[in-house]
């Protein structure tokens, strides 16, 4: 029998080990605009220009290089930034959004997670997970910490819109009796997020367990030259005689003397880095959201089980063929956590308080929003110009005192960075 897909989300063993993974993994006759939002090509498309990642034209300050590892302390350099994956960025959901004006179900199954979630297929055989909830909350809790990360340029979530459930429209009439069977309510909004194929768990990176918790400049300078194969004798060499004098240093309590650092660094080294600057977007998306369903899962359950941090992360996936991670299932964030933000906040801030390398361009971001105060706006503006009125009567906007915890949270988090400067500068 033919099948429709050329392959499927999980590979084999044999291809998780070897980390290849160069199959077609869309659906058959798929356009060439919906193949390249799954395509999530990190080679060629993505590559910063150091002036936007700098952003200084001061000739006293330090421009980084292509081989700049870290620079002003507390960055992630352009040789972690040009090998980052791609990720679904504005053009990957305005594909998204576009496609969905004509979409049409065919096909409903279980999937995706809780018990009324379904993984749905389209006529030319695109798939989605569709989250339906009793509880309005948990919809806009994923749909607005989707737009949260839109507004921070993270490109870590796959593409989300809200439909309403109704069996007359074009997008459901051709599975009446599934939404019956799946006990789905008409005039209920759900959120449609594209299925990413070639997916495997990812677990959380040793520097994050709780026998060190910490990531700096001096973690940075010394996963380098343990994990690098191609950096020079001499300059090893050079590196370790810095370190040595850093912990001198921070024994006297005096400043570092290296606010960068450059290095040739093997792909094991580059790929350990790409991952811990997407976790740097992670743990700050996650403190932003006061998301409970992820690490914070992890961090609370440490007390009954210290194996826990040793398993896969919860909601938290990686792309095969490129080493995006992907952020699941953030419906907990904005509302259901800052609710319980009295019993979760002290593992919120766990992993933020011992952070202090970030990617520039995420901060920058916060700088800008927390300066304008605008963050409650902008989502309100996201939300009114993605969704039509008939959605907007039936899932009601973030609540403005949400806004505001949100916005103070933005603050706890340029107060970390600003922490991580004095502490770690030079200057």
């Amino acid at each position: 029998m033919n099948s429709r897909y050329s392959s499927v989300s999980f590979v084999s063993e044999k291809e998780k080990d070897d980390h290849k993974y160069n199959k077609e993994v869309y659906p058959k006759g798929m356009t060439e605009d919906m193949k390249d939002i799954l395509k999530d090509n990190k080679m060629g498309h993505h590559k910063h220009k150091i002036s936007a990642v700098v952003g200084k034209n001061d000739t006293n300050v330090f421009l980084p290089s292509d081989r700049t590892v870290i620079f002003e302390d507390i960055y992630w350099g352009p040789e972690v930034e040009n090998s980052l994956p791609e990720g679904y960025g504005k053009k990957a959901t305005d594909i998204w959004e576009s496609y969905m004006e004509q979409a049409e179900v065919v096909k409903m199954e279980l999937g995706c997670g809780r018990m009324q979630n379904r993984l749905v297929t389209f006529s030319d055989g695109l798939q989605a997970c569709v989250r339906y909830r009793q509880n309005t909350d948990q919809i806009q809790g994923e749909i607005f910490s989707f737009y949260v990360a839109k507004l921070l340029n993270l490109t870590n979530l796959a593409p989300s819109v809200v439909k309403v459930v109704d069996v007359k429209d074009q997008l459901w009439k051709n599975v009446a009796n599934d939404i019956a069977t799946a006990q789905w309510s008409s005039n209920r909004a759900v959120v449609l997020t594209q299925y990413i194929p070639s997916l495997e768990s990812a677990n959380i990176p040793e520097i994050f367990k709780p026998s060190s918790r910490h990531l700096n400049k001096f973690d940075v300078l010394k996963m380098s030259l343990k994990e690098n194969d191609t950096v020079s004798k001499s300059q090893v060499l050079l590196e370790k005689l810095k370190l040595k004098h850093v912990k001198k240093s921070e024994n006297k309590n005096e400043k570092a003397d290296f606010d960068h650092l450059d290095l040739n660094l093997s792909k094991k080294s580059i790929d350990s880095f790409v991952e811990l600057a997407q976790w740097s977007d992670l743990i700050i998306f996650d403190y932003l959201t006061a998301n409970l369903d992820r690490i914070v899962n992890n961090l609370f359950n440490y007390q009954w089980n210290i194996n826990i941090m040793d398993g896969p992360a919860h909601n938290l996936a990686r792309k095969i063929d490129s080493g995006l991670l992907l952020f699941l299932d953030n419906e907990s964030g904005l509302l259901h956590g800052y609710r319980l933000l009295k019993k979760y906040n002290v593992y919120h801030s766990l992993m933020l308080d011992n952070l202090c390398v970030f990617r520039k361009s995420t901060i920058d971001q916060l700088k800008e929003i927390f300066a304008t105060k605008s963050v409650g706006k902008k989502l309100s503006e996201e939300f009114h110009k993605k969704n039509n009125a008939v959605i907007r009567d039936i899932l009601p906007p973030l609540p403005e005192k949400n806004a505001k915890i949100l916005h103070e949270r933005i603050g706890k988090v340029l107060g970390q960075v600003e922490k991580c400067e004095q502490n770690f500068s030079n200057r």
